[in-house]
C-alpha cells in the first residue's frame, strides 16, 4: 500500500483509489439485493461523500480518482494526491526570477501580512504556501494546485481528460450530444478531439430522476449511467424510448444514456439537467382546460368492453326504457325482417325482475357474452357485447342470431359536419350497402373491417361505422391525461400512435395534443377498454400504457405465447403477474382455437365484425357459416389457399370452405 508524509500532519497517509472503492461497495450492494430485493431501492451514500482536501480546501471527487487519507484513526485528514504531491521547490510563470518553495506560513516571524499574489486570499499561521525567499512573493495551494484540478481520470475514457482552456466555451459536448456554452474537458492523446462538458463529465453514477426533475417525473429504482446504448440492446429491449422527453435512442447510440433495467427505464442524459428536454415524457400534467367549457367532454379509455360511442350519447342522456307490465315488448325495426322483443332485466329491491313472461323467457334463453365462459354475443348495430345488466332486442327466431343494444335502436337517421367528411350528409345503413359483398365493408375512420350498422355518403363511397359516425371533436385519455386532444386531418406518416407505438399509413384522421405533439390513432382511443375479463385470468386485467414498474421478468403474452413489447400498451394483471397483447385479448371469442397474430395498429383486426351468419351459395347444397379461418379449415376450395386469419365461408356438414374474397368475386 504506497504511503506518503506531509509536514502538516503527524501520520502517515495511505493512498485510495476510489473508483475500486466504489466497485467493491456496488458488489456488496448487489450481494445484498439478491436477498432482498428492496435493497436496490435507494442510493446508497458514498463513504467518501463530502470529504474535503485539508490543503486546498475543496471537496474530493470520484473523478480524481486517488486521494490520500490517514492511515491512523484521523478520518477527517485527507488530501487530493495531487495536493498531497506537490513538489517542494516550483517553477511558476508568475514568477520567473526565483524558486518558489513549499514552506508554512508562520505569522510570528512575519511583520507583514502574507498574500497570495494571485487570488490576493490572506493566508492562516501554519498554512502551507510557495513562497519566494528573496522576495516579498507568495502564492497558495489553492492556486499553485489548478493545474492538477484540471486533470480527471473517467471510466469512460482510458486517457486522462484535462481542461485545456479553463474558461466557458461554446461546444457539441460527445457524452449528450448537445450544443452547450461552459468548461469543457479533451483528450489529448486520442484523435478526433471530443469534448465532454463538465457537467456531463460529473454527472452521478447512479441517481434518482425525481430529484433531478423536482418531482416532475418519477420512478421506484436509481437510474445507472451507461456510457452508449447499443442497437443490438436497444432491439433486445422493444426499441424504448426516452421516458422524459419520447424520443428515440437508436440515433444515439453512442451518447450516454441514463437506466434501470429492472423496469425497462431509459432517459437521455441531457434530459436529466434541461426541462427543455421534456415536452412529451410520461411526467405530470397540468389540465389545459376548463371542465365547465366542455361539459360534453368524452373521458376515454371506457371503463370496459361494454361501453361505446353510441351508448355514452344515446344511453345516457335519455336513461334506459324501463318497462311496466302493460308496455310493448316488441319492436319491428327497420335492420330486421322480424319483429324484436325487448330483453330487459330491472333492479327492484336489490333482486332481478323482469317485465313480462315473454321478456323473462328471452332472458332465460339468451347465451350473454361472458368471456369467462368463452361465450360471444355483440350486438348488430355497433358490433360491441351485450351482457345481462343491459337493455336490448332479440330476434326469437333462433337461426337469425340478431341482436340489437336499446340505444342502438335511437340512432339517428344521419349525420352532418362530420369531422372527416363534412362537406356531405351522412345516411345509416343497416345492410345491403352498395358494392359491400355480405355487408362487410372498411370504415373510413379506422381502417377496420365491420359488417355492422354504416354511415354512408353514397356520392364519394365513403362508409364509416357508428361508432366512428360519432367520433367526437376533442376527447381526453389516460395515455395522455389532463391534455385536451383534439381531431386533426394527418399530413403525414412520420407521427407515431402514443399507445400502440405503431406507423401506418391509411388513417386521414387522428386525436393530437397540440401542446406535446402527441397522436392517438381513433380506434386505440375508442376501441381499447380501460379493464377487460379474461379466461386466462380470474382477476379484471387493466390496460397499461408504459412497463409496469417492478416488473424483473421478460413480458410475454399468456394468449399467444409470443414476446411481449411492454413500451406499447398491453393488458396487465397485478395480482397474477400476467399480460397479454391487446390484439389477442378478444382472439379466445373470435377463434377459439388458434391464437390470433395478424393485427391493426393495436385492435384486433376483426374486432368489428360480427361472424355466424348464413350464406347461401348456389354452388354448394348446404348453408356456409361466415367465420374466421383457421388452419384446421383446410384450403379454399376455389383458390387452394390456406384460411388462417382469414375470412371466410364454410360448411358445418361437410369440408367445403371458400375465402370471403373468392366468394364476393
Amino acid at each position: 500500500m504506497e504511503t506518503i508524509k506531509v509536514p502538516e500532519h503527524e501520520h502517515p497517509l495511505k493512498l485510495i483509489d476510489l473508483q475500486l472503492q466504489l466497485q467493491y461497495e456496488e458488489e456488496e450492494e448487489e450481494d445484498d439485493d439478491d436477498d432482498d430485493d428492496e435493497g436496490g431501492h435507494s442510493i446508497a451514500k458514498d463513504k467518501f461523500h463530502g470529504v474535503t482536501c485539508w490543503r486546498c480546501g475543496e471537496e474530493i471527487h470520484i473523478y480524481h480518482r486517488y486521494y490520500y487519507k490517514c492511515s491512523s484513526s484521523c478520518n477527517n485528514f485527507s488530501l487530493h494526491k495531487f495536493c498531497a504531491e506537490l513538489p517542494s521547490r516550483l517553477e511558476h510563470p508568475s514568477h520567473p526570477h526565483h524558486t518558489l518553495l513549499l514552506v508554512p506560513y508562520s505569522s510570528s516571524y512575519m511583520y507583514y501580512y502574507l498574500k497570495c499574489k494571485l487570488c490576493k486570499r490572506g493566508q492562516n499561521h501554519g498554512e502551507l504556501s510557495y513562497q519566494c525567499s528573496k522576495c516579498d512573493f507568495s502564492i497558495d495551494l489553492r492556486c499553485a494546485v489548478e493545474v492538477g484540478k484540471n486533470v480527471i481520470h473517467h471510466p469512460w475514457h482510458t486517457h486522462l481528460l484535462t481542461c485545456v482552456i479553463p474558461k466557458p466555451i461554446l461546444c457539441e459536448c460527445s457524452a449528450c450530444g448537445k450544443e452547450h456554452k461552459g468548461i469543457f474537458y479533451q483528450c489529448t492523446t486520442c484523435a478526433g478531439g471530443f469534448n465532454i462538458h463538465s457537467e456531463c463529465a460529473f454527472s452521478p453514477k447512479k441517481l434518482l430522476i425525481q430529484d433531478r426533475t423536482y418531482g416532475y417525473f418519477s420512478h421506484t429504482h436509481p437510474l445507472t449511467i451507461s456510457y452508449s446504448f447499443p442497437q443490438i440492446d436497444q432491439k433486445a429491449k422493444h426499441d424504448p424510448r426516452c421516458r422524459l422527453c419520447g424520443a428515440e435512442f437508436f440515433d444515439t447510440e453512442d451518447l450516454w444514456i441514463y437506466k434501470c433495467d429492472k423496469c425497462l427505464y431509459y432517459v437521455h442524459l441531457h434530459c436529466t439537467t434541461s426541462k427543455r428536454w421534456w415536452p412529451t415524457g410520461s411526467g405530470k400534467t397540468i389540465q389545459n382546460y376548463k371542465d365547465v367549457d366542455y361539459p360534453r367532454l368524452l373521458h376515454l379509455p371506457f371503463p370496459d368492453e361494454t361501453y361505446s360511442i353510441p351508448k355514452h350519447f344515446f344511453y345516457k342522456e335519455t336513461g334506459p326504457r324501463m318497462l311496466t307490465s302493460n308496455d310493448e315488448v316488441s319492436l319491428q325495426h327497420i335492420s330486421h325482417e322480424h319483429p324484436l322483443i325487448l330483453v330487459n332485466q330491472e333492479q327492484k329491491d336489490g333482486k332481478t325482475s323482469t317485465s313480462s313472461k315473454i321478456n323473462s323467457c328471452c332472458f332465460l334463453s339468451t347465451k350473454f357474452h361472458d368471456p369467462m365462459k368463452k361465450t360471444q354475443l355483440l350486438c348488430n348495430g355497433c358490433l360491441r357485447p351485450i351482457m345481462p345488466s343491459m337493455p336490448f332486442y332479440k330476434c326469437p327466431q333462433l337461426i337469425c342470431n340478431f341482436a340489437l343494444h336499446e340505444w342502438c335502436t335511437r340512432l339517428p337517421t344521419k349525420i352532418e359536419n362530420h369531422p372527416d367528411h363534412p362537406q356531405h350528409t351522412l345516411h345509416i345503413m343497416y345492410s345491403n350497402i352498395p358494392g359491400c359483398f355480405f355487408d362487410v365493408f372498411s370504415c373510413a375512420v379506422c381502417y377496420l373491417p365491420c359488417n355492422g350498422f354504416a354511415y354512408c355518403c353514397f356520392k364519394c363511397k365513403y362508409y364509416v361505422d357508428v361508432c366512428c359516425g360519432f367520433i367526437p371533436k376533442q376527447i381526453t385519455h389516460k395515455a395522455h391525461p389532463n391534455h385536451l386532444l383534439s381531431i386533426v386531418q394527418k399530413e403525414n406518416n412520420a407521427y407515431l400512435c402514443c399507445i400502440c407505438k405503431r406507423h401506418y399509413t391509411e388513417s386521414q384522421i387522428s386525436f393530437h395534443c397540440n401542446t406535446c405533439n402527441i397522436y392517438i390513432h381513433p380506434e386505440c382511443a375508442m376501441l381499447l377498454a380501460e379493464t377487460i375479463r379474461h379466461k386466462y385470468d380470474k382477476h379484471p386485467m387493466h390496460l397499461s400504457y408504459l412497463p409496469i414498474e417492478n416488473h424483473k421478468s421478460q413480458y410475454f403474452c399468456e394468449i399467444c405465447e409470443e414476446d411481449l413489447n411492454p413500451h406499447a400498451s398491453f393488458y396487465h394483471c397485478q395480482d397474477c403477474v400476467q399480460s397479454i397483447h391487446t390484439t389477442c385479448a378478444p382472439s379466445i371469442l373470435k377463434c377459439e382455437t388458434e391464437t390470433y397474430t395478424m393485427y391493426h395498429g393495436g385492435i384486433h383486426v376483426f374486432v368489428n365484425i360480427k361472424f355466424g351468419g348464413i350464406y347461401n351459395d348456389n354452388g354448394h347444397p348446404h348453408p356456409l357459416s361466415f367465420a374466421q379461418g383457421i388452419v384446421l379449415d383446410g384450403q379454399c376450395n376455389i383458390c387452394s389457399q390456406g384460411f388462417q386469419y382469414q375470412l371466410i365461408f364454410k360448411c358445418h356438414e361437410c369440408k367445403f370452405a371458400i375465402h370471403y374474397n373468392c366468394c364476393s368475386m
